[in-house]
């Protein structure tokens, strides 16, 4: 759910079941089987790398039409390859996250395509974490919690009495609930917001939509 954009799915590499897509370009039959043999080419170094691939040569299709289709189904990485491309020993290579694409030499694409499938990785996560922790914000009073629940949303850091009947309260009062007590949570004393009873942990709350 957090990762896509207006053209789909933005899946990270290492749940991507197809992490590499190649979209042949060409037109009619003149060196369709040099471009072909290329790609299958690219295909068995790419998957002896233990890396997902497809090689899309279905004549149905526009590549045009497989840009937009993969794009939507958030593959990682796309390569086009062209007849002049293969002229120049190289191909494009699109970054489904960023979208950012770039021309790259054939000599050493094994290699390149592993290096970039963990910087989409990486990027994608530190984005997500980025973006999750800045809609986190701490509550320390019933007042704050409710203003800062109908003001800003996301997620609302507070201290909890530990009983399904404070918890009950809270949900009845706010609509929100406890969705998460973060494994690293840091022990910090405290008193709940609603019953004032000690508390030793903040606990993550919100409201589902």
């Amino acid at each position: 759910m957090a990762h896509s954009d207006d053209s789909g799915l933005i899946l990270p590499p290492r749940i991507a079941p197809l992490q590499v897509v190649i979209v042949p370009i060409y037109k009619g039959e003149e060196k369709k089987q040099e471009l072909d043999a290329k790609g299958q080419q690219l295909v068995k170094n790419l998957k002896a790398a233990g890396i997902s691939v497809k090689f899309d040569d279905n004549d149905n299709s526009r590549p045009g039409f497989k840009f937009a289709e993969y794009e939507m189904k958030g593959v990682p990485v796309r390569i086009a390859m062209g007849l002049r491309d293969l002229e120049n020993n190289s191909v494009e290579i699109a970054r489904r996250d960023t979208k950012e694409k770039k021309t790259v030499s054939l000599d050493g694409l094994t290699e390149y395509i592993k290096t970039l499938l963990e910087d989409i990785q990486t990027s994608m996560y530190q984005k997500a974490k980025a973006y999750r922790d800045s809609h986190i914000t701490k509550a320390d009073t019933m007042a704050e919690f409710e203003r800062l629940l109908d003001e800003k949303g996301g997620f609302v850091l507070a201290h909890w009495d530990g009983t399904n009947e404070t918890e009950d309260a809270i949900k009845e009062r706010t609509k929100a609930t406890i969705r998460c007590i973060p494994l690293d949570n840091p022990e910090e004393p405290g008193k709940c917001i609603l019953t004032g009873q000690p508390s030793t942990q903040r606990v993550l709350f919100a409201r589902a939509y």
